[in-house]
């Protein structure tokens, strides 16, 4: 999305710089204190469309033919949706990553509680809720990552708020919740292992290229991001 944004910028910018060169400086009327015999270069051209475009306004070099008249306003027109587009996908993308550290932190806080244990005992609602939950956090950062897919380039440096660091939990909540005694709970399991499969797959489809299982892609995840895989019981 900002590759696209910034390429229709230039786009713009530079374009409708070559129409309002060759008709500097006669056919704009120029406020006082510039001398309009020396505002007739490229560069010149570009301030006006860059002022245009980002609808500043400064007044300082004003269209006087009357089609040039029309074609200001139109980049401005052009202008105001990129402006727009820019700052929506900041707004989106943040929240984007809010999510994948809170998720990451969430592991962290289970796996220095022992959630393990939890899964692995007879506490079934618990369990299985803290699992369903996992599942579904998953399943959204899953979507995060399709639709923001610049958010896999911010790198987190703090393990806790690593999420390739943390998946490792994930992973090994679903192997105790495979070996549990209580439907409810291996349902649970089987859907977070799902939720990792499926965001692992898309990381390794659109970043990684490793292939295999999906161990091998998170580990192949936690090494691009400089972490290592956190055991799902803290030493600490």
């Amino acid at each position: 999305m900002p590759v696209v944004v910034v390429a229709w910028v230039l786009l713009i910018l530079l374009g409708w710089s070559l129409v309002y060169w060759p008709h500097l400086p006669s056919g704009f009327v120029f406020g006082s204190g510039l001398d309009s015999s020396a505002r007739a270069s490229w560069t010149d051209a570009v301030y006006l469309s860059a002022v245009t475009l980002a609808t500043l306004g400064f007044g300082d070099i004003v269209p006087a033919d009357g089609w040039l008249r029309i074609a200001v306003p139109v980049e401005a027109l052009l202008g105001f949706p990129l402006i727009t587009a820019a700052v929506s996908w900041v707004l989106q993308v943040y929240p984007a990553l809010t999510r994948r550290r809170a998720l990451a932190v969430r592991l962290s806080l289970l796996r220095r509680v022992d959630t393990v244990g939890l899964v692995a005992g007879q506490r079934s609602v618990l369990a299985a809720s803290v699992l369903e939950n996992l599942a579904m956090s998953m399943a959204q950062l899953r979507g995060d990552l399709t639709q923001f897919s610049e958010t896999y380039n911010v790198r987190d440096a703090d393990q806790n708020l690593s999420l390739p660091a943390m998946l490792g939990v994930a992973t090994e909540l679903t192997e105790a919740a495979r070996r549990s005694a209580v439907p409810d709970v291996r349902h649970a399991g089987e859907l977070v292992e799902a939720a990792v499969g499926d965001y692992l797959d898309v990381v390794d489809k659109q970043f990684l290229r490793v292939g295999g299982s999906a161990q091998k892609i998170a580990a192949a995840y936690a090494d691009d991001y400089g972490q290592r895989i956190a055991p799902a019981v803290s030493g600490g």
